[in-house]
């Protein structure tokens, strides 16, 4: 049988589980203050915890999710991480520096069911969802790979896999991130990326104020259905719904993520129906030229038709951002997930 992850429990459910060990509840906080802002790595260098109980945890539990395979450091300072998971399953995780940001894109899912034609990790299927553990391991592990005056201060839901479909385990992780005794995440530090699983995403929208970005990559259904498969159940009708009613703190806008594919979907009037289709949504736009990967049937936009379609979009008053994917020459850009092992 295998052993439990402690990284797989928010507080509250730590709390029960210690209650269930016979061991006080307050316990559950000590763990976590030494798990996420201590960082131990074995029991015994926790001196205010019984030796019994240490035996306990030690035989008991596992604190690890993951185990780093490889990493690849990019021209631009991005680094992708390979994790192995207990079954053997592969993961990739991505820091992206910025100062004096630090994003970490984590992985959601090993593969993806969604399909979307332009995406490296949709392209592999789904395999399984991850647990909390391995979702907040990838913090974990990464920030321990860092220099120490470096610190992750960003995380987004961007990497392999679906959020919103594997909401649990997500919305667990996110509990571990933002609790004053675990990492300490600042709700409006996290994004979490959707291709819009319309009940999902209402859910959300009552359960957590972190920031909400949507993979659009498409402003009609018929172009959109070709490339992300979703929209044939979850029209932009519904999805744009959904996105209207989105409850919002003042300030917040939800970020419309469209990948330019050339000659596709970068036409003056898929800017314009871009417009139309955002009309009463507080929201900004991030433009990402596709970075093309083997096999991919889409092509680079040219920078002429990038440049005009955001200024279309920003006359119509939009913030529009054009975003250059980093990492691309260690397949750690947008789309380009996918697992590998080179040994």
């Amino acid at each position: 049988m295998e052993l439990p992850c402690l990284k797989d429990f928010t507080l509250p459910q730590l709390e029960d589980w210690m209650e269930s060990l016979g061991e006080k509840r307050f316990r559950a906080r000590q763990l976590f203050r030494h798990i996420y802002v201590r960082r131990v790595t074995a029991w015994n260098e926790c001196s205010d915890l019984s030796k019994t109980f240490r035996t306990q945890l030690e035989y008991g539990s596992r604190l690890d999710a993951l185990r780093l395979l490889e990493s690849h450091r990019s021209q631009d300072g991005t680094v992708k991480y390979l994790f192995a998971l207990q079954d053997g399953q592969r993961i990739e995780t991505v820091m992206i520096p910025d100062a004096p940001r630090t994003t970490l894109c984590l992985s959601s899912q090993v593969g993806c069911a969604m399909g979307c034609g332009f995406c490296v990790t949709g392209s592999l299927g789904l395999q399984r969802n991850l647990s909390t553990a391995e979702i907040v391991d990838q913090a974990c592990q990464v920030q321990k790979l860092l220099p120490p005056k470096q610190k992750i201060t960003n995380l987004v839901f961007m990497g392999m896999g679906e959020p919103l479909a594997n909401y649990d385990a997500v919305m667990g992780a996110i509990s571990v991130f933002t609790d004053p005794n675990g990492l300490d995440f600042s709700h409006r530090r996290i994004t979490l990326s959707t291709v819009g699983l319309v009940p999902q995403l209402r859910r959300l929208g009552r359960e957590s104020p972190i920031n909400l970005a949507v993979s659009l990559h498409a402003p009609e259904n018929g172009l959109r259905s070709q490339l992300m498969p979703v929209n044939r159940t979850h029209s932009l009708e519904k999805l744009m719904a959904a996105c209207r009613e989105y409850p919002l703190a003042p300030r917040k806008r939800i970020t419309f993520e469209y990948i330019l594919m050339g000659g596709l979907n970068d036409q003056p009037r898929h800017a314009r129906q871009l417009v139309k289709l955002l009309e009463g949504i507080r929201a900004k736009i991030n433009l990402i030229p596709l970075n093309p990967h083997e096999g991919c049937p889409f092509h680079r936009p040219e920078e002429e038709a990038v440049l005009h379609f955001q200024e279309l979009v920003q006359k119509a008053g939009y913030t529009a951002i054009i975003r250059q994917s980093r990492g691309a020459d260690i397949e750690a850009a947008c789309g380009q997930l996918a697992a590998r092992h080179s040994g």
